[in-house]
């Protein structure tokens, strides 16, 4: 019997064997056993709690933070729909969005209700259910800095709502474990005029543009910026750069020119020129600059023998 015989009735999309490299923004990776779209909440609190427990299910987003190794991944691979996950209301200061909204509609929608303190959503790649995960921010703002609460499942299908104090949020990380799957999250700002909140969006957006490689096959900051007295104040790029890292290539995978913390995908690479090539840097900046540098993109599923 085929895994996708032995799994519930849905009301959403079930495939096997569908190749998840399209899914990615690094356009890498090998298949899902199974992928399942669930329709919305109801749908996807039904599945896990009729899934039984020894199928491994794995969550993805927009993939825009993500390697999928090229063998795959093994047992179900649940990725949220933004027709089923992607709505947001507004009610004063406060906005709330579903886990695939993406951050950066989350952040035009909150400016246009004259909702400030958002506007750093614009300069994050990714969802909504992302950002929750892994405390996402950028330019000195985080995710933690404007959560009120978020609701999530756990693998037996009961929904779960936690405030901020619960998410024991630290740089990049969330402490909640790690098959919780979010799938909504409510946040606060403050009341604003929106001309000037576009204006600070729109500042943001030529801010990266100028300086990341925002329009490649890339999966955005590879690395989280370092210990910074081990690092004498350095960021992740800096310390790369330092070891002579920009620019260097495995295979079709590049640590970009423009920002020598984005891997690029110049074309051909694979799942594993990447993830090499980002243990190079790691090892490489340790030896030259004893620098420990971590990764921030999420790498899942099996490599090839």
């Amino acid at each position: 019997m085929s895994l996708i015989q032995k799994l519930p009735a849905v009301r959403g999309k079930i495939e096997s064997g569908v190749v998840l490299a399209p899914f990615t923004w690094f356009r890498v990776g090998g298949a899902a056993e199974v992928l399942f779209q669930p329709a919305d909440e109801d749908d996807l609190a039904d599945f896990l709690r009729e899934t039984p427990e020894d199928i491994p299910i794995q969550i993805i987003g927009v993939g825009s933070n993500l390697i999928v190794r090229d063998g795959g991944i093994d047992g179900v691979v649940i990725r949220l729909t933004p027709k089923g996950f992607g709505q947001v209301s507004v009610s004063g200061t406060t906005i709330t969005a579903g886990a695939m909204v993406l951050d950066a509609i989350l952040a035009k929608k909150a400016a246009e209700a004259g909702i400030a303190g958002l506007e750093f959503f614009r300069g994050v790649p990714g969802t909504i259910g992302g950002a929750l995960r892994m405390n996402a921010g950028c330019y000195d703002v985080e995710t933690k800095d404007v959560l009120l609460e978020c609701a999530a499942y756990d693998r037996n299908g009961n929904r779960h709502v936690f405030s901020n104090a619960d998410m024991g949020y630290t740089y990049r990380h969330c402490a909640l474990p790690e098959d919780l799957i979010f799938v909504a999250a409510t946040f606060e700002g403050a009341k604003g005029e929106p001309s000037e909140i576009l204006a600070r969006m729109d500042a943001i957006t030529q801010r990266r543009e100028a300086s990341q490689p925002i329009r490649e096959k890339t999966g955005g900051s590879t690395f989280k910026n370092p210990d910074q007295i081990q690092s004498v104040g350095r960021k992740s790029w800096q310390v790369i750069h330092d070891a002579g890292l920009r620019g260097f290539t495995i295979g079709g995978a590049q640590m970009s020119e423009k920002h020598c913390n984005f891997m690029i995908n110049t074309g051909d690479a694979t799942a594993a020129d990447l993830e090499n090539l980002g243990n190079h840097v790691i090892e490489e900046v340790r030896s030259s600059q004893n620098v420990d540098l971590h990764w921030e993109i999420k790498r899942i599923g099996k490599g090839i023998k």
